[in-house]
C-alpha cells in the first residue's frame, strides 16, 4: 500500500478542488447574487447576530476561492469548518444526522475542511509555490534546554549579565 502515499498531493488537490467548488457555489449568490440579505435575516431567524452573515458569506465564497488555488489554506479551511459547525448546531441538527436537510453534509465538509487544517494544501498548491519561490529564512542558532544547563558549564556559555549558579 505505500504506493498509495505517492497519490497523496493529488488525493489533497482533488479535496481542495471539491471543498473550493462546493462552497465557492454555496457562497456566490450571497456575495454577488443579491442573497445577501436573505442570508442576513437567515442567521437572525437562528438566534445569531445578522452582522455574522458578512463573515459567513464571505468564508464560504473567498475561502472556497483560497481553498481552490491552495493558496492560505489551512486558514481559509478553519473560516470554512467553523462556518459549518455552526450550521450544524443552529441549523441542521434537530433534524437529525440523515433526516431531510440533516446535517450529513455540513459534517462531511467540515471533516474535510479539518483534513486540509491537518495537512495543508500539499505541493501542488500555490502555497508551494509561494514558499519555493521565497528565500530561506537565515539559520536560527540552537537553543538548549533547561537540562543541558543543568550539566554545567560546559553545556556553553552563559546569557551576559547572569553570574554562575
Amino acid at each position: 500500500m505505500r504506493y498509495l502515499a505517492r497519490l497523496q498531493p493529488i488525493a489533497l488537490l482533488v479535496l481542495r478542488i471539491v471543498v473550493g467548488a462546493i462552497m465557492i457555489g454555496h457562497g456566490y449568490h450571497k456575495v454577488f447574487g443579491g442573497g445577501m440579505m436573505e442570508h442576513y435575516h437567515h442567521v437572525q431567524s437562528v438566534g445569531l447576530p445578522g452582522v455574522l452573515a458578512f463573515p459567513s458569506a464571505f468564508a464560504e465564497f473567498f475561502g472556497g476561492i483560497l481553498v481552490l488555488l491552495g493558496l492560505f489554506t489551512r486558514y481559509a479551511a478553519l473560516a470554512i469548518l467553523i462556518n459549518m459547525l455552526v450550521a450544524i448546531w443552529k441549523v441542521h441538527w434537530n433534524n437529525g444526522l440523515l433526516g431531510a436537510n440533516g446535517y450529513q453534509f455540513p459534517l462531511c465538509l467540515a471533516a474535510m475542511c479539518f483534513t486540509l487544517i491537518c495537512y495543508g494544501a500539499g505541493p501542488l498548491s500555490l502555497e508551494f509555490l509561494r514558499r519555493m519561490r521565497s528565500p530561506a529564512p537565515e539559520e536560527v542558532p540552537e537553543l538548549t534546554t533547561l537540562d543541558d544547563e543543568r550539566e554545567g558549564p560546559s553545556s556553553g556559555p552563559l546569557p551576559p549579565n547572569k553570574p554562575p549558579a
